[in-house]
């Protein structure tokens, strides 16, 4: 004769609530992902952007005040682009400056302090950016 050992076996009850905790688990999870694939957009193409703006902090940058430039019209004083391709995806991109007043930075009643001046740049486009020139005056 067979001995049949009966097991115990989940009841609907218990394979339902199981069934809505790993949804809900499912859920979260995914939002989350969501959140994470729209801030890692958001950085890559901030990061690709501020790799743009290198194109237009040049040394005369102070003379564009709430000005649009085209990255063509500001590196071609400094850089020859022959290549058609090229200077038609240089002119595409462009950004509009807003340069405030410089800030003078100097030590007072102190001989021989140098002096400072520091010149804020924000450069405006889907994101701005602000960026510094400093320059010490010798003594």
């Amino acid at each position: 004769m067979k001995s049949t050992i009966l097991r115990p076996a989940f009841t609907l009850i218990e394979i339902l609530i199981s069934v809505l905790i790993l949804s809900g688990s499912i859920v979260y999870a995914l939002k989350i992902h969501s959140q994470n694939h729209e801030l890692i957009v958001y950085i890559t193409q901030r990061s690709k952007l501020s790799l743009q703006d290198s194109l237009f902090l040049a040394d005369d940058v102070s003379r564009y005040h709430k000005d649009t430039k085209e990255a063509y019209d500001v590196i071609n004083r400094y850089f020859r682009v022959d290549d058609l391709k090229s200077r038609k995806i240089l002119k595409e991109i462009s950004r509009e400056y807003t340069i405030p007043e410089p800030i003078s930075l100097t030590a007072e009643e102190e001989e021989g302090t140098p002096s400072a001046v520091i010149e804020e740049i924000k450069i405006k486009d889907k994101f701005s950016s602000s960026y510094f020139h400093f320059k010490i005056n010798s003594f």
